[in-house]
C-alpha cells in the first residue's frame, strides 16, 4: 500500500481582487492579472517591489486591462528592472514590451530552454506555453543579491516546474516569492522534457532549508508557513511516487494505465494534466532505477525493476 502523505491545505478561496493594487506586505504591492483558467487560478501575480523605486516582478500575460493596472499603480515612479520567476507566457508574455514603455532592463534566469534534450518520437506539450524568444538583459544567477526598486532580493534557482525557474528572497524579512514552485491553490504542474520531477523535488529541499517563512506565490493567496507546506508538496510527490510503482507493479504497462489507476474518476481534462506529471515521476523513478521504461512511437512501456 502507498504511504499516506500529509495532508495538504488547499486555499481556493483567494480573493484576487483582479487588476487592483493589493497591499501584501511592506513595500510589495499585488496586481492579479485577469487570466483565470485551470491551470493559473484566479490568474497571475504580479508584484511591485519598493516604495520610491520599483521592481516589476512578473509582469505576465499581454492584456491592455492588466497593462494599464500595473502602469497605474506604478504611476511614474521608476521601475529600476522586471524580473521573471520563469519563461513560461502567462507570466511573461508582457514583459519585453512593457520594458520598453518604461524604460526598464529584464532580468530571469536566462533563455527557456528544455531540462533535457527531446527523445526519439518526443515532443514538448507545453511548447506553445513556453517564451522562446525572450532574452535577458541580466542573466540572474544563484546566490546574487540585487537591487528591487530601493529593497534588495537574494537569487535562488529553483528549477523543477522548468529549467530556468527562480524564487526571490527578500532581504530583511521572511518573504519569498516562490513564483510557480510552491502554491497554495493547488501542486505544481511538471511536464517534462520542460521541466524535472528530480530537480523540483531538490528545489523542494533547498527552499525548505532556507530562512523564509512567508511565501508569495505567482497564483493565489500568500502561504503563511512556507516551509511546511513544501515538505507537504514533497511528500505528496513521494506518495506519488508509491502510487506510480504500485499501478506498475499491479500490471499497468502504459501511462494512460497509470493515470486511471492513479485518478480512476478525475474528468479528462484534469487526466490529460495528471498525464504531464505521471511521466515525470516515471522518468524520476528511472533515474533511480525503480522501473524500467521501453521507449517506442505509442509511448513508454513500464515494468517495475527487480533486483
Amino acid at each position: 500500500m502507498a504511504p499516506t502523505a500529509p495532508e495538504l491545505q488547499f486555499d481556493t478561496q483567494f480573493d484576487a481582487q483582479t487588476g487592483q493594487p493589493v497591499a501584501v506586505a511592506e513595500g510589495i504591492v499585488r496586481v492579479t492579472a485577469p487570466n483565470a483558467s485551470p491551470f493559473t487560478f484566479t490568474g497571475t501575480n504580479s508584484f511591485l517591489v519598493g516604495h520610491q523605486k520599483l521592481a516589476l516582478i512578473d509582469p505576465g500575460p499581454i492584456d491592455p486591462m492588466h497593462e494599464a493596472a500595473l502602469l497605474k499603480a506604478i504611476g511614474g515612479r521608476p521601475v529600476t528592472a522586471i524580473l521573471l520567476t520563469h519563461t513560461h507566457r502567462d507570466h511573461s508574455a508582457s514583459a519585453k514590451m512593457l520594458a520598453q514603455k518604461i524604460s526598464a532592463p529584464l532580468w530571469f534566469g536566462g533563455p527557456h530552454r528544455l531540462s533535457r534534450p527531446l527523445r526519439r518520437f518526443e515532443s514538448n506539450p507545453i511548447q506553445k506555453s513556453c517564451d522562446w524568444d525572450l532574452v535577458p538583459d541580466r542573466t540572474l544567477v544563484d546566490g546574487e543579491t540585487i537591487p528591487a526598486g530601493d529593497m534588495t532580493i537574494n537569487v535562488h534557482t529553483t528549477p523543477g516546474h522548468c529549467a530556468n525557474h527562480l524564487a526571490f528572497g527578500v532581504v530583511g524579512s521572511d518573504l519569498l516569492f516562490s513564483g510557480d514552485h510552491v502554491m497554495g491553490w493547488n501542486s505544481t504542474l511538471v511536464s517534462v522534457p520542460d521541466g524535472s520531477m528530480a530537480d523540483y523535488l531538490a528545489s523542494l529541499d533547498k527552499l525548505i532549508a532556507l530562512p523564509y517563512r512567508r511565501y508569495l506565490p505567482a497564483h493565489g493567496d500568500r502561504i503563511a508557513d512556507g516551509p511546511a507546506h513544501a515538505a507537504a508538496l514533497r511528500a505528496h510527490r513521494q506518495m506519488r511516487n508509491q502510487q506510480v510503482l504500485d499501478a506498475v507493479d499491479a500490471g499497468a504497462r502504459t501511462i494512460g494505465a497509470v493515470v486511471r489507476a492513479i485518478y480512476p474518476n478525475q474528468p479528462t481534462k484534469v487526466r490529460m494534466a495528471a498525464r504531464m506529471t505521471i511521466m515525470a515521476h516515471v522518468e524520476y523513478l528511472e533515474k533511480l532505477e525503480q522501473l524500467t521504461a521501453k521507449r517506442g512511437p505509442f509511448g513508454p512501456r513500464l515494468h517495475v525493476s527487480r533486483s
